[in-house]
């Protein structure tokens, strides 16, 4: 059973990881529809305020709470995510509270606050209302994935972009849950299972960026498409770890690895789009988006590693 000073500590990261990346989801989508569909544009813009007002009480929660590994990472806000919001905002006239980027960048390394019990009440009820939320954005993605399958809407999204971001809702939910139960984490199994997750996700956001990019961008493309074959390996191979759990050092080092890489390759596109030096259909917000998912990622891995060794 977790104790309560990881169970609040968990809690925050994981919600200050998500609720961004929630709240982002809302804006892609809200992006993405029509006029026709202009109720689907408002549900979007409802849950993007939920999610913004539920990131900025994490983020007044988490001072002193929070461990420098998550806080040093880069998957709460990178040195772009600003600008990528600007310029998202000017393309789409979609408004984003850039105010709570800044209230994110205020967060500092400091000795851990004593956690009382009050505290934990306050984060249990947190994520119960994120649980809620969480609930909600999941049932409106799949609705708008049943909606685009059937082909009763349009939308410039990928279909499998919002099977992808519902997936992500998902694990959300998941681990919210397991933290809510004070469930201790099986490292080994859990390795297994989020590598499995991520490479997927690694995999998928490689394929995004080839479809996004113009078609002239050729030296972009076949490393994004060369990222996408080498995630398809990795997730194949994680696969394939409940059957030998032996693998999984291996498969943990290959991931970092290539995880590191693609990273590097997001950064750099997300740096040329905020700075037009890229042709594409891609929103700077979204590069961002996905340097912040490969951050997390790389240190979830980099845990395992650290578990692995011991």
């Amino acid at each position: 059973m977790l104790s309560n000073r990881d169970f609040v500590t968990q809690s925050l990261e994981l919600n200050l990881f998500f609720m961004r990346i929630a709240k982002e989801h809302s804006i892609f989508l809200e992006a993405g529809f029509t006029s026709r569909d202009y109720i689907f544009m408002e549900q979007s813009e409802m849950l993007k305020t939920m999610f913004s007002n539920l990131l900025v009480e994490t983020i007044r929660m988490s001072d002193g709470l929070i461990r420098p590994e998550a806080l040093c990472s880069g998957e709460f806000i990178t040195d772009l995510t600003l600008n990528a919001e600007r310029e998202t905002q000017f393309y789409t006239n979609i408004a984003i509270d850039s105010n709570i980027t800044k209230m994110e960048a205020s967060l500092v390394i400091r000795d851990p606050k004593p956690i009382t019990m009050n505290t934990v009440r306050m984060v249990e009820d947190l994520n119960n209302r994120a649980i809620r939320a969480a609930e909600q954005i999941a049932a409106f993605k799949t609705n708008v994935l049943q909606n685009v399958l059937r082909c009763r809407m349009f939308t410039t999204n990928y279909p499998l972009l919002i099977d992808h971001i519902l997936r992500e809702a998902k694990f959300y939910l998941r681990m919210l849950r397991k933290l809510q139960n004070r469930e201790d984490f099986d490292i080994t199994k859990e390795a297994a299972y989020q590598e499995t997750f991520w490479n997927r996700i690694m995999a998928e956001h490689s394929k995004f960026i080839r479809g996004l990019l113009d078609p002239t961008e050729v030296k972009l493309f076949d490393t994004a498409n060369d990222f996408g074959k080498k995630f398809d390996e990795l997730t194949a191979e994680a696969r394939e770890l409940s059957e030998n759990i032996g693998l999984l050092p291996s498969v943990t080092n290959k991931s970092l690895k290539t995880t590191v890489g693609i990273r590097d390759f997001k950064k750099q596109g997300t740096e040329g789009l905020i700075q037009c030096n890229i042709k594409s259909i891609a929103f700077p917000l979204l590069g961002d988006h996905v340097v912040r998912e490969s951050n997390h990622y790389i240190r979830m891995l980099k845990s395992f590693k650290q578990c692995e060794m011991k």
